[in-house]
């Protein structure tokens, strides 16, 4: 016979995982650390539990847990957050524990993991275990799973990992909003058999995306396609960490899509395989080599090489517009058109007033024109050769001999060996003759110029 006590004992342990804490279990909740600087913390060694490689978080972390009868417990708080996206601008999102994305979640399959998530956002919450196989009611969608996370509450969530691979986490609720401020993070499950899949170094980064008027400070949340700062762990390039590589090292590169659009990434120096998906790790027999992988919207991929080549790599997305930071797609193209002379009248006018596009945009990695407060220029960052004239996602895979094994540090930048960079030719000019153009036709043809921008 069940008592009314029976009965409320197993409700309350039923619905644990979707359930406002009460104060008792208030009273021992784990730890939220907190972390507002934007550089990459080194990877974070377990302390208890099964071993494993930990991952490095570029411009992030990895949240500590504590393990309590059997169960590691972790601390995620969602809140407004500041973020540099790179020295110059600064940006009001929402994220967790102080950071956008939040920090990264790592553990071991088989393990079982207690989430308790504080609501510190002016709007309700829930938080999805994007890939994750578990009981439907920790599946975190607000009105179907679970109830919304009200303002100032925390739930818990309960699973257990039963499998290895990369996964992310983000709300179901409101996520148009939530997503575009900032809302999401990695998780990492580690095979319970520390030599499967194991590599030297693991690199994790989600790729998002904001819409911020120059000298503002907040996204746009209802922009579609139209964003402006392509970024990878909220960071544009020059502010994106670079890959620091021991020559030699098995290299494992954790990516995951929370933009609008699909993303094909590419690594200049070398080819790699495609290991890994949010579905779980690729068969030896079913990959094939790539220099470049296109990540689509909502999808984990995890790539792999040898970095037997030293050198600085560069490694960014190969739409161009990617890397760039904020640009106007109104800017008419004006290469080829001489208007100097209507420059000068204007300069007279506005005496700021600067000639550009008219031979390209390249430049603009050089112009040190006027902008907004809080606005980063569409191309910056210098290396040892001058301006690299990129923005957005860009970054490097820096290989170099005799790193230590844990160190993630810059090492600067490469030091060719003699003979191995390219010079400019010093002796007589080439002759390039060309025909002479054809002359223009009579016939006019009429075209109107698309201005959508769906398929970014």
């Amino acid at each position: 016979m069940t008592t009314r006590r029976d009965f409320l004992r197993n409700s309350a342990a039923g619905l644990l995982g979707a359930a406002v804490v009460s104060k008792v279990q208030a009273a021992s909740l784990p730890e939220a650390p907190v972390m507002e600087k934007p550089d990459m913390v080194p990877p974070l060694a377990p302390p208890n539990g099964r071993p494993y490689n930990a991952v490095a978080t570029l411009n992030g972390w990895t949240l500590p847990w504590r393990l309590k009868d059997g169960w590691k417990e972790f601390h995620l708080v969602a809140e407004p957050v500041r973020r540099q996206l790179a020295p110059g601008m600064v940006a009001q999102l929402w994220g967790y524990n102080g950071q956008s994305p939040g920090p990264t979640i790592e553990c071991v399959e088989g393990d079982k993991l207690r989430i308790f998530v504080t609501n510190k956002l002016p709007e309700h919450t829930t938080i999805h275990w994007h890939g994750i196989l578990l009981p439907s009611g920790m599946d975190g969608v607000g009105g179907l799973t679970q109830p919304q996370i009200p303002v100032g509450k925390t739930f818990v969530y309960e699973f257990q990992m039963k499998k290895s691979g990369t996964f992310m986490y983000h709300p179901h609720a409101d996520e148009m909003v939530q997503m575009a401020m900032g809302m999401m993070g990695f998780i990492v499950v580690h095979p319970k058999e520390p030599g499967f899949m194991r590599v030297d170094r693991d690199f994790v980064f989600l790729i998002n995306a904001y819409d911020i008027e120059p000298g503002s400070r907040t996204p746009k949340v209802a922009t579609m396609s139209d964003f402006n700062l392509w970024s990878w762990n909220s960071r544009v390039f020059p502010g994106i960490d670079h890959l620091a590589v021991r020559r030699g090292d098995r290299v494992r590169i954790r990516i995951g899509n929370m933009t609008m659009t699909n993303h094909p990434l590419h690594l200049h120096g070398y080819d790699f395989e495609v290991t890994g998906t949010d579905g779980g790790w690729v068969p030896k027999a079913a990959r094939w080599p790539e220099v470049t992988t296109d990540v689509a919207v909502g999808q984990m991929r995890a790539i792999e090489f040898t970095a037997n080549e030293p050198g600085d790599w560069a490694f960014h997305c190969h739409k161009s517009h990617h890397t760039m930071n904020a640009m106007g797609h109104s800017v008419p193209t004006m290469i080829g058109v001489d208007y100097r002379e209507v420059a000068q009248k204007i300069i007279k006018l506005v005496p700021d007033y600067m000639v550009m596009g008219e031979r390209g945009m390249a430049d603009m990695g050089e112009m040190e024109m006027p902008l907004p407060d809080n606005t980063l220029p569409m191309m910056t960052g210098t290396g040892p050769f001058g301006p690299i004239e990129m923005g957005g996602m860009f970054s490097v895979v820096k290989v170099r001999e005799g790193l230590a094994r844990n160190d993630y540090k810059d090492p600067g930048w490469y030091k060719h060996p003699p003979g191995t960079v390219a010079y400019a030719w010093n002796g007589a000019s080439p002759l390039a003759e060309r025909k002479a153009p054809a002359p223009a036709s009579d016939q006019v043809l009429k075209v109107r110029k698309p201005t959508d921008h769906s398929g970014h």
